[in-house]
């Protein structure tokens, strides 16, 4: 019994440890932070964004009885870029920043570290939220797009370092505990978790469940394979980045 509280006890915390990580949320309970907690609340991304999405949903569904759709969005948007810190936006422009002007591995990681924007992360991040605008629009329901989004796009991070190997400086990088030997079987019961909640979400659309999979898998494939040529393997950065490809997949299919 007290091995089972103590499990218990060490997930609870790893679900709000990765809250904290995730979100601006703060955390209420007390954590016993360590590298191997920090590890494994990594299995519970999907779950922090499945709680986004909710919130995102009820959000839209409050605005869009004083505003028109299009303004109920950009609210939600802008609610959003709060309260994940433009975590993965961040992510997104320092990697293409760096795969786009480093010429070598040295120069590509450097300007991954540095905290500056430039023109291709400028663009690459405009391009991202105005794409993500446009399809949410088009998504019918919208608060179904709001929902499964954040969820499932959070998979693709996890495949990512489930198959690759970490390749920046692990003293100067926050993701490193979180993404040093991430456990397969964590990544196949974060799995599980998405596909059951989707097809809870959509019982009736098995085909759109399978393309929620398969263009979750699709991206992390790609861009892992991307990563693995220019890299060697991924940063913390481009797992950011990996999420925003990812949500931005889905809703094209979602939008179509």
């Amino acid at each position: 019994m007290s091995q089972l509280k103590s499990l218990v006890s060490r997930e609870w915390q790893a679900f709000w440890l990765a809250i904290g990580f995730l979100t601006r949320i703060p955390m209420l309970v007390r954590i016993d932070y360590s590298p191997r907690l920090m590890n494994q609340c990594s299995v519970y991304f999907p779950l922090v964004g499945l709680v986004l999405g909710v919130i995102y949903a009820g959000l839209y569904m409050a605005f869009v009885q004083v505003w028109s759709p299009l303004v109920s969005l950009i609210l939600v948007m802008g609610f959003h870029l709060w309260i994940t810190g433009a975590f993965h936006e961040d992510g997104l422009a320092d990697s293409i920043d760096a795969l786009g002007g480093g010429y070598s591995l040295e120069a590509r990681l450097r300007i991954m570290k540095d905290s500056r924007i430039g023109t291709y992360g400028t663009v690459a991040l405009v391009v991202a939220l105005v794409l993500k605008l446009a399809l949410l629009a088009e998504a019918q329901p919208v608060w179904l797009a709001l929902i499964l989004a954040p969820m499932v796009s959070r998979l693709a991070p996890l495949m990512i370092m489930g198959f690759l190997p970490y390749v920046t400086d692990p003293d100067k990088s926050k993701s490193k505990p979180v993404a040093e030997d991430f456990s397969r079987s964590r990544l196949a019961i974060a799995t599980l978790f998405t596909a059951i909640v989707a097809l809870a979400l959509i019982p009736l659309e098995a085909e759109l469940l399978l393309w929620l999979i398969f263009a979750t898998l699709g991206t992390a494939v790609v861009w892992g394979g991307y990563l693995r040529r220019q890299l060697g393997g991924y940063t913390g950065d481009t797992l950011g980045a990996s999420v925003v490809f990812a949500e931005l997949v889905l809703l094209l299919g979602l939008a179509v």
